[in-house]
């Protein structure tokens, strides 16, 4: 029987027990060094196997347990204990007939996990001796900095940058996180965590899409959109077909959506008329209204055709900033 060492890798974000039918064998059967106390140690000990615990000297240790018992088992650390596998792997690479060194996952990250981590971050950050600064934040003096987020993550996908797009998206979790924790904080009967909000997004994407898991038949993305707006107007209670547009958006996009929802109903209110407002700002306001409303028609998205024109402008202004730049001075062309 050949000899081996057992270095058994498993997830610190998955309860210490839940390991493979192989590792609680292999936990069983060989004797089990560690080089700290856990709650892993703590569970193969609860189920009747025995840990020792190695201070220093690891790399010996395991081989002469290997020598008595023919298998010896490492229980890595949170990190996976790179550095020991290392000097194993070095150690057995000289001399091949000491033992064989086997890599085994006793448990592994589900996806997401590094949601977990993320969560415990903001806590700590957000904890007596965290950061002072989240500490000190309200939803109200982090609102700007939600908004400016998602349109630095809009930027990116304008872009097609995928790699900035994974960036800014972090950043736009974190003000989640941020918020969330600080929820926490709120008056008894009005705090909730961010775990109140993943199930209640959990509930919703369940909820809204029964063509998924409640086995009900969609043949086409029309049917789909059109089952969403059903249900999503059985779960609220709405007195007109304007609420829950964000009335913070910008005022080009709030028109149009504003217009959209109108035409949904079929309701045909027209724009004020710029020559009766009484003052400069208002005609201003009714003619832009009109040619929102004639995007639409056009099937035109005034958002983007307006950022489309401006970011060229921005353009040509840069251009001849550089030009200027280039130009000699006129004592110099005289």
């Amino acid at each position: 029987m050949t000899a081996r060492i057992v270095l058994l890798v498993t997830s610190p974000r998955l309860p210490a027990g839940l390991l493979t039918a192989a590792a609680w064998e292999v936990v069983r059967a060989a004797p089990v060094l560690a080089g700290a106390e856990s709650e892993l140690t703590s569970a193969i000990r609860a189920a009747g196997a025995e840990v020792t615990l190695v201070a220093e000297g690891a790399t010996q240790a395991l081989l002469d347990a290997v020598a008595a018992h023919g298998t010896a088992v490492w229980l890595a650390g949170p990190t996976g204990d790179e550095a020991l596998a290392r000097e194993l792997g070095l150690r057995l690479a000289r001399e091949p007939g000491l033992a064989e060194l086997e890599l085994m996952y006793g448990s592994w990250d589900p996806p997401g996990a590094r949601l977990l981590d993320a969560v415990e971050v903001m806590d700590r950050l957000a904890s007596p001796g965290g950061d002072p600064w989240k500490r000190a934040q309200t939803h109200r003096s982090l609102a700007g900095f939600l908004l400016e987020e998602c349109y630095e993550a809009y930027d990116a996908i304008s872009a097609d940058d995928t790699d900035a797009l994974r960036e800014e998206l972090g950043d736009v979790l974190l003000q989640v996180l941020l918020h969330a924790r600080l929820a926490e904080e709120l008056p008894d009967g009005r705090s909730w965590t961010v775990d109140d909000v993943a199930g209640g997004l959990v509930d919703k994407m369940v909820r809204r899409n029964p063509h998924v898991f409640a086995g009900a038949e969609a043949t086409s993305i029309e049917e789909i959109e059109a089952n969403w707006e059903r249900i999503k107007r059985a779960e609220k209670t709405r007195e007109s077909v304007l609420d829950g547009i964000a009335l913070s958006q910008p005022a080009l996009a709030l028109a149009a959506k504003i217009l959209d929802r109108a035409g949904r109903i079929g309701l045909a209110v027209p724009p004020p008329l710029a020559e009766s407002q009484v003052d400069p700002e208002a005609r201003l306001g009714a003619s832009l209204l009109t040619t929102v409303a004639a995007a639409r028609q056009a099937g035109i998205d005034p958002e983007a055709a307006l950022r489309r024109t401006t970011l060229a402008y921005a353009e040509a202004v840069r251009t001849a900033e550089r030009s200027t730049r280039s130009a000699p001075p006129l004592d110099e062309v005289r």
